[in-house]
């Protein structure tokens, strides 16, 4: 849906409707927001996979992933629109090329706080599910190779 919305942006931009752009807008940011979510979510499943191998039953798993996966970013868009519906908009005012336009968020302050931050906050997260998958790997390792020379001996 990320990549339809953003193929059609431009072309459904080019009608001039606010209403249009700012749905089209908020579907972008919606599906942008609930793609990076859902990689945060593998990260935690991996995590869950190859560190906590035993013991980790999640009662409704999939319903909590999909509610935090689809939620969250729900969440994020609806405070956007609940503060002010005009934060998204037509990105380009150019009459001379019609193509330039894009429906995207307006104010820099939203667009850092709702998707840069978003994303930064995700990115840590994964680099911390992804160092603590290589040190258990590691550990394991390291415990194989000290178990197969003590058998050697």
């Amino acid at each position: 849906m990320l990549n339809m919305v953003f193929l059609t942006n431009s072309w459904l931009s080019s009608f001039n409707q606010p209403g249009l752009c700012i749905t089209v807008a908020a579907l972008l940011h919606y599906f942008l927001l609930a793609a990076f979510t859902w990689m945060c979510l593998e990260s935690v499943h991996f995590y869950l996979a190859l560190v906590k191998v035993f013991n980790v039953y999640v009662p409704k798993y999939i319903l909590k992933c999909c509610i935090a996966g689809w939620g969250i970013p729900a969440i994020v868009i609806t405070i956007v629109l609940t503060i002010n519906k005009d934060f998204y908009g037509n990105g380009s005012h150019s009459e001379s090329n019609p193509f330039n336009n894009f429906c995207w968020i307006q104010e820099n302050m939203v667009f850092y706080i709702s998707v840069v931050l978003y994303v930064f906050l995700i990115f840590l997260t994964n680099t911390a599910m992804f160092i603590t998958v290589l040190l258990q790997i590691h550990s394991v390792k390291s415990r194989t190779q000290k178990r197969s020379r003590i058998w050697q001996r």
